[in-house]
């Protein structure tokens, strides 16, 4: 392709696929968002151990959504330099000879397998899995998932041509062709970090072989040879370069330009992670944080929560639901009321801690059975302070995860925020008391799919490396820590902690009588 040729594509389509919903972008050589389009798709919890989605909806959702904002631009195909991904991870569907799927696709938040993860710890052969994959011991964990089928539902399992996660479905259904690149891969519990190969022990253990998995590729991995009707709908020529892309945790990190030492990235949407970039593969002697590839010189150590926006809603919908619809009587968005309750209290909120565990918890603890506690409640508490804990909660959980990540990477200079938390100054804020560290914020939150485009321009040869990163991204004014605030939840922290320790043991007696007594509604 001549200078000029490649000069007439100036756009970069990145396609994020999320828990909750696939955000599609258009790009241009800056680094500018110029379009944006999301389309959302349920979760459905038939079981209070489940968490599925519809393949076909997401699908959908990721050719719907192409086409949606390329149009919305009104660009042509020809000025499409390429379409880059990002996918949520740990994703689990079965699928047969012609790409039917045979399960529903299995979320990082199914817990059916908790059992299998508990019995894996147990033995050191867990902890040796962990140290070649990088993946902790989890539910979330497509190796746990994997394990529960074999023994579960041994005739799906012999029905299955492969397992694969969302992505590659995806890929199979566009090109035909079943493709995970390196950075998913590891984050399912059967790669082996320094082989970039399938692990055999953690296959011999799930019971599957490569052949029933996907071929492994770079996340610069390239595909064409669209079909015409999918290229319409799409708004893209038939030879439109496909980019295989990552997982959007290591993406997140590029998007904000965290990927040098001391800069740590902290993302809070739906879940949430704190996540640093080395360049060679580093797990946890504790086996607490996770290690996942970007390219062969970044890989991303950090750790996950499972709580993050997730809590702010459920406060809004269960314990402020008046005051939640006064805001929308008012026109106000309700978040931003519950938000300024919550600044009428003091840093701590006058001793009421909240162990915002309401869907289990990955790092720093990996016990699917932690549940939500409120503690210290008394007669002086109100409802503003039960807003405020809870929003401190979510930040207690990102400290815990922050201290493993400093025992191992060192102490972080600075704070890179992103995810939807990353547009309230007052959460800003609270993280940079709760850390003790300065917290920026990139111009554009759209870290992952920023991070999809500038892996595209990689892939495409446009950018000799990642640094261009530095060329894209612009970050804000700093917050500074308030040092009152500070030493108050210093002081809280190792109550924080305490707490949850003590209430180990009754955390899995209460999930016991959970999975006796109750069942979740479908969503």
């Amino acid at each position: 392709m001549t200078v000029d040729a490649v000069r007439d594509k100036p756009y970069i389509v990145a396609a994020d696929i999320g828990t909750t919903s696939t955000k599609t972008l258009v790009i241009d050589r800056d680094g500018r968002v110029l379009a944006s389009h999301s389309i959302e798709y349920p979760l459905f919890t038939p079981a209070a151990d489940r968490a599925e989605q519809d393949p076909e909806q997401i699908y959908g959702a990721v050719v719907q959504g192409i086409g949606a904002v390329v149009r919305k631009l009104t660009i042509t195909p020809e000025q499409v330099l390429c379409v880059s991904f990002s996918s949520a991870m740990h994703s689990l569907i079965a699928v047969d000879e012609q790409t039917k799927p045979l399960t529903a696709c299995i979320t990082w938040a199914d817990n059916r397998s908790a059992q299998y993860a508990e019995e894996l710890k147990r033995t050191g052969l867990g902890q040796q899995i962990y140290s070649r994959t990088g993946t902790p011991i989890h539910p979330m964990s497509p190796l746990l998932k994997l394990m529960w089928f074999r023994d579960n539902e041994p005739g799906l399992v012999k029905e299955t041509y492969k397992f694969i996660g969302i992505k590659e479905y995806v890929f199979a259904k566009l090109f035909g062709r079943y493709l995970i690149d390196h950075s998913l891969a590891s984050a399912t519990g059967l790669f082996n970090l320094e082989k970039l190969d399938w692990d055999a022990e953690a296959l011999g253990q799930a019971g599957v072989t490569p052949e029933q998995l996907s071929e492994l590729v770079p996340t610069t991995h390239r595909v064409e040879g669209l079909s015409a009707e999918l290229a319409f709908a799409m708004g893209l020529s038939e030879s439109t370069p496909f980019i295989i892309g990552a997982s959007d945790g290591v993406l997140a990190n590029l998007g904000v330009g965290a990927f040098e030492p001391g800069v740590v990235a902290v993302t809070i949407g739906t879940s949430g992670a704190v996540r640093s970039v080395v360049t060679k593969p580093q797990t946890d002697p504790e086996g607490k944080l996770f290690c996942y590839a970007l390219t062969e010189d970044f890989w991303v150590v950090g750790g996950p929560i499972n709580n993050g926006g997730i809590v702010f809603r459920w406060v809004r919908d269960q314990i402020a639901t008046a005051e939640a619809e006064e805001a929308r009587r008012q026109g106000i968005d309700p978040y931003d009321y519950l938000t300024e309750l919550a600044s009428q209290v003091a840093a701590g909120s006058d001793g009421l801690l909240f162990l915002p565990l309401l869907s289990g918890e990955r790092a720093p603890y990996w016990n699917a059975n932690a549940r939500g506690v409120y503690f210290g409640l008394s007669l002086s508490h109100q409802k503003k302070h039960m807003i405020r804990a809870a929003l401190e909660g979510v930040m207690f959980s990102i400290q815990a995860v922050s201290a493993s990540l400093e025992r191992i990477m060192g102490p972080a200079t600075v704070i890179r925020a992103s995810g939807g938390f990353a547009r309230s100054e007052f959460w800003r804020q609270m993280m940079t008391n709760m850390l003790g560290t300065s917290v920026t914020v990139p111009d554009s939150i759209e870290s992952s799919g920023i991070g999809a485009a500038l892996l595209g321009l990689l892939a495409m040869g446009e950018i000799e490396d990642l640094s261009h990163a530095h060329q894209w991204i612009q970050v804000g004014k700093a917050h500074e820590v308030n040092e009152n605030d500070y030493r108050v939840y210093q002081q809280l922290t190792s109550i924080y902690s305490s707490v949850y320790h003590q209430l180990k043991d009754q955390f899995d007696a209460i999930t016991a009588f959970q999975q006796q007594h109750l069942r979740s509604p479908q969503t």
